[in-house]
């Protein structure tokens, strides 16, 4: 979005580069005017910037990211107007279902691509108000942070002898958040009244569904799927932080999925009932009991990792999902080609490996390989079809006319071939790679001792 043709009165050169490199003694005085910031051409770009890269899907209105904008060029300075004089009003989110892992649905809310932009500048604006007085054990959606340090910092206590888990699940958390005491939570060092009646317009926004036109009041929860989401939810769990840390307990977090790590099982028994209580009545959440445990740390699962014998392992259900996908993307009636084919398994391989195989896992990736080749050897012997090209594609590949027409003319269905002589000849280790086939065990040797 070129907002240079449209600059603000309220924002020079000084105050564009200060919107997001101002000091930390700034952040902890009072600012009345937080919304001009929020406005400025410099935050605002900065805002669109970040939304384009994401990309993501549109929003009720259908509004792409490519035809935002054309929009933007039209539309910026009236709604900017709207913005200043309070009249604004977000457009609901689109609910969006998707499966979760346990067999459930979890709701994801899309803003428009507009409110998703005024939502990120509005981040970009406040976090530094609320960034520097997070836990350092906190570790989802914030800057410096990622998911391996938590689990790292899990394995380190589990090391000095805390090898009792405290697992608090929090029911449907962004569903259930009260914005009474969200709000209350953002107003301690948010003092611009503006900013906060928009805070609360994008809280109660509401949900619809672009196919049956229905819309749904919001009056609690925070739709995931928006910039504002991951900061307004650690907010609120900061003060759940602040009371573990006080209480001198081992723990991380990242979003709601917490673990608090003890020595005992009686110790961990009175600690889940405190914090269960603290979460309940002083928070207002709902805590799962059913999924809540006290236990060995071995039978944990933490942002889909476990830990067993002294090491952090991929927790099964994670390998089941894994392996499900994978079966997806190497479907043998997929219909596309085997160059795309395994463009995509290798974007996917390539994702989960940079964040699974921190784990205690070389074996693991050995037989991942071996299991994932065979299921492209399968796919490409589907694409072959008829005996005569599966002999000329073997043959040309490589494979010896006489082998080549052994393999051809068997009535083996594509699993028991991918196994067979020829055909692991001709699609070889070596040539998938050359196909552009990532190697999982690649991946952990890299990112384990930097080959």
């Amino acid at each position: 979005m070129n907002l240079n043709s449209h600059r603000s009165p309220c924002c020079d050169s000084d105050e564009q580069r200060s919107t997001v490199n101002n000091t930390s003694n700034e952040y902890n005085q009072i600012d009345h005017d937080l919304m001009a910031k929020v406005l400025s051409n410099h935050n605002i770009s900065a805002a669109w910037q970040h939304v384009k890269r994401n990309k993501g899907a549109a929003g009720i209105d259908n509004m792409s990211i490519e035809e935002f904008n054309d929009f933007a060029k039209l539309h910026w300075l009236g709604i900017k107007q709207q913005l200043l004089n309070g009249t604004y009003q977000p457009l609901p989110v689109k609910r969006v279902m998707i499966p979760k892992p346990d067999g459930g649905e979890r709701m994801l809310g899309i803003p428009a691509v507009i409110d998703r932009v005024i939502q990120q500048a509005i981040a970009q604006v406040i976090s530094p108000y609320f960034e520097p007085q997070f836990s350092p054990h906190s570790y989802g959606y914030r800057p410096h942070k990622r998911a391996s340090q938590a689990v790292n910092h899990v394995q380190s206590c589990v090391k000095q002898g805390y090898k009792t888990a405290v697992d608090i699940d929090l029911s449907k958390f962004f569903d259930e958040v009260d914005h009474d005491m969200l709000m209350n939570r953002v107003g301690r060092k948010i003092k611009d009244k503006a900013l906060m009646r928009l805070l609360g317009k994008y809280l109660r926004a509401g949900i619809a569904e672009r196919e049956t036109g229905l819309w749904f009041e919001s009056t609690k929860g925070v739709p995931q799927g928006g910039p504002l989401s991951p900061l307004l939810s650690n907010i609120l769990l900061d003060e759940l932080d602040k009371k573990l840390t006080y209480k001198h307990l081992k723990f991380a977090r990242y979003a709601d999925d917490i673990i608090i790590l003890v020595k005992t099982k009686s110790e961990g028994l009175i600690i889940q009932r405190e914090i269960t209580a603290f979460i309940t009545k002083r928070l207002k959440l709902k805590v799962n009991e059913s999924k809540s445990r006290v236990g060995p740390v071995s039978g944990s699962k933490f942002l889909g990792f476990t830990f067993r014998y002294g090491q952090v392992q991929i927790h099964e259900q994670a390998l089941k999902k894994f392996k499900a996908n994978v079966r997806e993307l190497t479907n043998r009636n997929w219909g596309i080609s085997m160059t795309l084919q395994i463009h995509k398994l290798t974007q996917y391989l390539r994702g989960w490996g940079h964040y699974y195989l921190i784990a205690n896992a070389y074996q693991l990736t050995v037989d991942l390989d071996h299991w994932i080749r065979r299921r492209i050897r399968m796919c490409y012997w589907r694409q072959w079809r008829k005996p005569r090209t599966k002999v000329r594609s073997l043959m040309k590949l490589g494979v010896s006319e006489r082998l080549a027409i052994a393999c051809g003319i068997t009535s083996k269905g594509p699993c028991r071939s991918s196994k067979t002589k020829g055909i692991n000849i001709a699609l070889g280790n070596n040539y998938l790679a050359s196909q552009g086939l990532v190697s999982l065990r690649d991946i952990w040797i890299n990112i384990h001792y930097g080959r």
